[in-house]
């Protein structure tokens, strides 16, 4: 069995933009690879889908089996110092499953339902907990923390815990210590 990194990591030199220190694991499947950049010191582990453009900031951990769907004129945007937990579902695009059409890419498109392509904002020192979903065009506001099996459907507030489905707000974060510890590793 060869060992060797190129069977372990992702071929990075696919991406738009890839910084230092950066794993991703080689059973991620990036769709558009040149849309998508990512900063310094992440991670990417197995079974990660991307179709949607990325721009992933530093210090950023995106856990197993995180699907973010949307194409090619949706994007996520991942900043500074956030995580996104294993099993999180992102739809930065969707049909819109009002009737208007097939909901299938296969069809014609001028047979098509309406299709609602939007960015996604996670904003640095956000968290999403396990098996979260985020609707399309929705901003994790800085240092909002989202808990397990929530369903995101309207922008958060900062440094906000929000949990249910639909997600609500249910407590103030400490952003003192969390900036503090940036500040320390030179942000």
């Amino acid at each position: 069995m060869d060992n060797s990194l190129s069977n372990v990591e992702y071929d990075k030199s696919k991406l738009l933009h890839c910084g230092e220190d950066v794993f991703i694991s080689n059973k991620v499947e990036i769709r558009r690879p040149h849309l998508v950049s990512i900063g310094n010191h992440v991670a990417i582990d197995s079974g990660v889908y991307i179709t949607a453009q990325a721009e992933i900031g530093d210090y950023v951990h995106i856990s197993p089996y995180v699907t973010v769907i949307g194409g090619a004129k949706s994007k996520l945007i991942v900043g500074h110092f956030a995580t996104i937990a294993a099993g999180c579902r992102l739809i930065a695009g969707s049909d819109s499953f009002l009737g208007h059409g097939f909901t299938s890419v296969t069809a014609p498109e001028k047979y098509r339902d309406q299709v609602e392509f939007s960015t996604i904002k996670i904003e640095k020192f956000a968290g999403l907990g396990t098996n979260v979903i985020v609707m399309p065009g929705i901003t994790i506001a800085e240092g909002s923390v989202i808990g397990a099996g929530s369903l995101v459907t309207k922008n958060t507030e900062p440094w906000t815990i929000y949990v249910g489905s639909p997600a609500r707000p249910m407590k103030i974060r400490d952003k003192a210590k969390m900036i503090k510890y940036a500040i320390e590793m030179g942000y």
